[in-house]
């Protein structure tokens, strides 16, 4: 348990440090091997008549991606760090960078080898060895770079990132070589049984996240290792440093977790046949989180994504309606094919109605029109503060033991203001957020979902100001209620009830063919949502994966 995975997004990076001149072959790639006994590049030696020439302009060639790779690559392994930062677009932050990783992560015989471009990606490998004062262990790993094109004199440079030194660089973040600070932990589910990345893959940036929140508190000691340490940037995304390699290890304490191993273990295999499939599983009469599975072992989205959650997010506008009287299951309630709103047109799917329907079939079928008709009689305000107030959602209080984004529900005015009402707009969840919201109409009042036991670092857990109405939450249990029998979750719910409900959701996303498909329901004690990025409809893509963990621990 004392490896640190990433607990964060995709980044690229790589790293290197050079200890003096190294002898290494770059080749494989055609990158050629001008550069690797200090030969110049052609432009290099042209320079006193470069002023008499057209600017290069246009799409790189073959030769100029091959050039500009291997004068950086040469450079870089030769140790020649002012020639290195020199050949890409920003000298300053790749020499800083590439200065410390000898410096600083104690790298050393750093060979590097070029691959096969694509385009005007070249990738390649490392391998180096970290050596630290009596104590040493190889690392290889792969990376790749990006040529572009300088505007003001059309030189061919690396695209710089941080992300060039190691995949899990990002910008500002540094590589480190010394004691952890932060001592490794032993994380066992709610039975007692260890959890493991290797285990269960999509916990490896929530052990992360472990051993930053417990590691000191848990009683155990510290080894010496490789790390990403964070910059500001990365610290603001509420990622972990990283571990990437051990020269010694550490002893680790214990923590316990809420997690149940047959739910987590259902969470993982239910992700791992979808691309970019999320799900969360938590106990509403408590807040337990169960089970948490990503598809996408980098990032943990379950958690800490933040996207538009669709036809979902009608639970909480529900709420809000019939608590003004705007609303009830059983009235009669507008669905029209479209409505406008501050200057914005409104559609349902394929433009459906219903004509003289009620809220609650409006509800399960997922009527956009149905919401947004009420938005001129609402204020501004008033959905952010029901998802504050009711769903605890939105104050950035939540302490799970882990990191997390607490839900986004801005206050927002005219269209924007009218499509937050069907969870579009400025507002953002994640399948943490939504579980929660299908536990809290579950269970009748807020509990903020937690990883660890308050118990252990006695911390306080967020609340709500204010609970549900009985009149409220008996109408929006009966509204998913019926959605789970007879709408549009209905596939996917059946065989579960009666003690269930759900709702269904697709967020359209720019630049997708497809819309986010989203899922929330609860069944008994137990309440689960998930999301299926560009999957598509909701009860299609997440209701399964949702509906298996309901079915399991139900």
């Amino acid at each position: 348990m004392g490896k640190r995975r990433r607990v964060a997004e995709r980044r690229k990076t790589r790293p290197a440090v050079l200890g003096g001149m190294i002898a290494v072959v770059v080749g494989g790639a055609g990158l050629g091997v001008y550069a690797l006994y200090g030969g110049a590049a052609a432009d290099e030696r042209t320079g006193a008549t470069a002023d008499h020439k057209a600017v290069p302009s246009g799409p790189l060639t073959a030769a100029e991606i091959r050039t500009a790779s291997a004068r950086f690559l040469t450079a870089w392994q030769q140790g020649r760090v002012t020639r290195a930062a020199a050949a890409t677009d920003d000298p300053a932050a790749a020499g800083k960078l590439l200065t410390g990783y000898s410096k600083d992560a104690h790298l050393k015989d750093v060979t590097l080898t070029p691959g096969t471009a694509k385009g005007t990606e070249v990738p390649f490998t490392v391998k180096a060895t970290v050596a630290y004062r009596k104590l040493s262990k190889p690392l290889a790993y792969g990376s790749s770079l990006t040529v572009v094109r300088r505007a003001s004199d059309g030189r061919p440079l690396v695209d710089w990132h941080s992300a060039v030194v190691h995949p899990d660089l990002r910008d500002g973040d540094t590589l480190v070589t010394g004691e952890s600070g932060t001592p490794p932990v032993k994380a066992l589910d709610r039975d007692g049984g260890e959890i493991t990345a290797a285990k269960y893959p999509s916990l490896g940036t929530v052990l992360d996240g472990l051993r930053e929140k417990y590691g000191k508190k848990a009683g155990g000691t510290a080894g010496i290792e490789l790390r990403v340490v964070r910059g500001k940037a990365a610290k603001a995304a509420k990622l972990s440093d990283k571990t990437l390699a051990e020269l010694s290890e550490g002893t680790p304490g214990t923590v316990k977790t809420t997690l149940s191993p047959a739910l987590q273990a259902a969470a993982e295999q239910q992700v791992a046949g979808r691309a970019r499939a999320s799900v969360v599983a938590l106990r509403p009469s408590t807040g337990e989180i169960l089970a948490v599975a990503n598809s996408g072992h980098g990032f943990n989205t379950a958690f800490q994504g933040s996207l538009a959650p669709g036809s979902t997010m009608k639970i909480i506008t529900s709420s809000l309606l019939i608590d003004k009287g705007l609303a009830s299951a059983d009235r009669k309630h507008p669905c029209p094919k479209t409505v406008t709103y501050g200057g914005w047109k409104f559609h349902n799917d394929d433009d459906f109605e219903i004509k003289g329907g009620t809220f609650k079939a409006s509800f399960a079928r997922s009527c956009n029109t149905a919401f947004i008709s009420q938005a001129k009689k609402l204020e501004n305000d008033d959905l952010t503060k029901q998802a504050q107030q009711v769903f605890g959602l939105s104050m950035n209080n939540w302490a799970i033991g882990v990191p997390t984004f607490d839900g986004s529900v801005p206050v927002q005015s005219a269209a924007q203001m009218a499509a937050s009402l069907i969870g579009q707009g400025g507002v953002r969840m994640n399948p943490l957020n939504m579980a929660s919201v299908a536990a809290t109409v579950k269970s009748g009042t807020f509990h903020q979902p937690y990883l660890v036991s308050p118990s252990v670092d006695h911390r306080t857990l967020a609340t709500a100001s204010r609970g549900l109405s009985a009149r409220t939450l008996s109408q929006l249990r009966e509204l998913m209620r019926y959605t789970a029998a007879y709408g549009t979750a209905a596939e996917a719910m059946s065989g579960l009830g009666p003690d269930y409900g759900a709702k269904t959701g697709s967020a359209e996303v720019d630049g997708q063919k497809k819309p986010n498909g989203w899922f929330t329901a609860y069944r008994g004690d137990l309440a689960a949502a998930g999301v299926v990025q560009a999957g598509g409809h909701g009860g299609d893509t997440a209701g399964p994966i949702v509906a298996k963990l309901l079915k399991l621990g139900g």
